[in-house]
């Protein structure tokens, strides 16, 4: 290498280490002022109010409430179409188990082929931005289901390019979804706006697939869809009126994508916590999406529950979830932060098991689907509120993007390995066996957390320790 080359690379490397130190020498700062700005905009809107909400409640953040109200629609409305593509799949178009695992896997295929590149994006963009031409993307791809069915010309084919496009759409609104937050509200908010938006998310589990259903039985699984469209837009219009306060990081300093996307999975895979975590989750999604992608299967056609009855099962599962979003401050409370993660791991581990044992009692199918379901939700509402609230808080706001669609690319990405693997099993050994050999997967996902430094701890680290300790992989 000549002198030339080698002071050329030498800059090279100086410009890099500026850069990285002039944006994390910002981190602090932006999120500072970003909650200066708002609590401002908290305290007006408190003043106009007869009745100001106490400090730190966002029952009277307007902002927030109407973020809020649009996610809870679309999040109602995502719940009926959950009920309804496999019911339009399994007993319409009389799908096999091979053509359910395509379906399923096309719904979270983008996560593994664009989930990675999708984080560095968004981190460049207004989130915010990027959830609205989201939620008109997923609109206008999901009408075409019930126009197609109306024509008579619906295939499974269809159902899986639907499926794949609404994947994509999905991808970067969950990463933004999941990133916006801190934009929103104050920093000792997040763990209250994310509890507010769990439970909304578990309230539209009771209530959406229960109307699914009678949807179902009264215009067919097509047209019920039309209602999920509705939500779609109703969402697409919150967007429109919500007002964050995210700036978009100046281009200076921005660099390559393929540098930025290994910053996100440094920052992942540095931390300790953060990587046990996610080897829970993971792992939990591959084994958990081979039994979901067969479930259907298994409740519609072996136990012979009608699709009403289906979307009872569910609607009373998601009680667990709202239950487990009200009781998650208390337990955190009595346990710790850490110590509820491998708790809640542990118990969401175990209950998978219930689905294979039904086939041994199928006369008591229906409540022990619904006492699976409870525990299921009850314990992932749990974990899920803990370690999210947690990676935001700890994430620099610059990272916040990439670090979601790391984890996503991670826990997501293996599912539709999970919908693909459900599949084949399913074909080659039968659906009962297959769920066998899924609850053991999942009993083994709990270990990440469960052998580790969780239960030395009561509380996780804030985002002060974690900016010191932090030491990144590589």
């Amino acid at each position: 290498m000549s002198q030339s080359d080698e002071v050329r690379e030498a800059e090279a490397v100086d410009d890099a280490v500026l850069a990285e130190a002039r944006a994390e020498a910002s981190t602090l700062t932006s999120r500072a002022a970003a909650d200066e700005a708002i609590e401002a905009d908290q305290a007006a809107a408190a003043g106009a109010s007869a009745t100001p909400a106490p400090k730190g409640s966002l029952w009277r953040d307007r902002n927030f409430l109407t973020l809020w109200s649009g996610q809870a629609l679309s999040q109602f409305g995502a719940q009926i179409t959950e009920l309804a593509i496999p019911v339009l799949a399994v007993l319409m178009l009389n799908a096999t188990e091979w053509e359910v695992g395509l379906l399923n896997a096309a719904q979270v295929a983008a996560f593994l082929v664009v989930g990675l590149p999708a984080g560095a994006w968004i981190d460049r963009m207004r989130k915010r931005r990027v959830m609205i031409w989201a939620d008109a993307i997923r609109a206008v791809a999901l009408a075409t289901l019930p126009v197609l069915a109306l024509l008579g010309v619906l295939e499974i084919w269809h159902m899986i390019v639907v499926a794949l496009i609404m994947g994509v759409a999905t991808v970067f609104f969950d990463v933004s979804y999941q990133s916006i937050i801190p934009s929103l509200v104050r920093t000792d908010q997040i763990g209250e706006a994310n509890g507010k938006l769990q439970s909304t998310y578990e309230l539209a589990n009771i209530a959406g697939p229960g109307v699914g259903g009678w949807l179902i039985g009264v215009l067919t699984a097509p047209f019920a869809i039309f209602a999920t469209v509705g939500t779609y837009v109703a969402s697409f219009i919150a967007l429109l009126f919500t007002h964050d306060h995210e700036k978009p990081r100046p281009a200076e300093d921005r660099r390559p994508l393929v540098h930025e996307i290994g910053e996100g999975l440094r920052w992942v895979f540095g931390n300790p916590l953060l990587r046990r975590i996610v080897g829970t989750t993971g792992t939990a999604n591959f084994f958990g999406m081979i039994a979901q992608t067969l479930v259907p299967i298994f409740v519609l056609r072996e136990l012979g529950l009608s699709p009403q009855m289906f979307g009872i099962v569910f609607s009373l599962s998601a009680v667990g979830g709202l239950v487990g979003a009200m009781l998650t401050p208390r337990i955190m409370a009595r346990l710790g932060e850490a110590r509820a993660i491998p708790v809640s791991a542990i118990a969401f581990s175990v209950a998978p098991f219930f689905l294979p044992v039904i086939s041994l009692v199928p006369a008591l199918a229906f409540p022990l689907l619904v006492v699976q379901g409870f525990i299921m939700s009850f314990t992932i509402l749990l974990y899920n509120i803990t370690q999210v609230t947690f990676r935001q808080r700890i994430t620099p706001p610059r990272l916040l993007g990439r670090m979601n669609a790391s984890i996503r690319f991670v826990v997501w990405g293996v599912m539709p390995i999970g919908a693909l693997l459900a599949g084949a099993l399913g074909t080659w050994i039968g659906t009962v066996p297959t769920l066998w050999i899924a609850a053991t997967g999942e009993l083994l996902a709990c270990l990440f957390v469960v052998i580790g430094p969780f239960w030395r701890m009561r509380e996780l680290p804030d985002a002060h320790a974690e900016h010191i300790d932090h030491k990144p992989a590589g």
